[in-house]
């Protein structure tokens, strides 16, 4: 009789298992979509008319983990232009603005 309730201990042992791995993956898909959808609303306000050219620059930098460049010719500055819905003239104004100082 003991040796079926050892075997009784290791299934219900290995179901908690399979309970503990799956709710594992589920708070890590969730963690998943949360992020994913974090990174949405910022693609979404960085090109938003209803920020400045600054704030759109400055959610750009935040997502892709990048400064402006300071150089008014870097090709990157069109990226930036497009990612943000602003010109070129738009970007190159906020560089000239940043390297005049507050």
């Amino acid at each position: 009789m003991s040796s079926m309730s050892g075997l009784f201990t290791i299934v219900g042992s290995h179901n908690s298992l399979r309970d503990v791995y799956r709710a594992r993956q589920e708070t890590l898909a969730a963690e998943a979509h949360e992020r994913a959808l974090r990174r949405q609303q910022q693609l979404d306000e960085q090109c938003s008319s209803l920020n400045t050219p600054q704030e759109r620059i400055r959610i750009w930098e935040q997502v892709h983990g990048l400064r402006l460049p300071l150089n008014p010719a870097h090709a990157v500055l069109r990226v930036v232009a497009l990612g943000t819905g602003l010109s070129l003239e738009q970007v190159q104004a906020e560089q000239r603005a940043r390297r005049a100082g507050p």
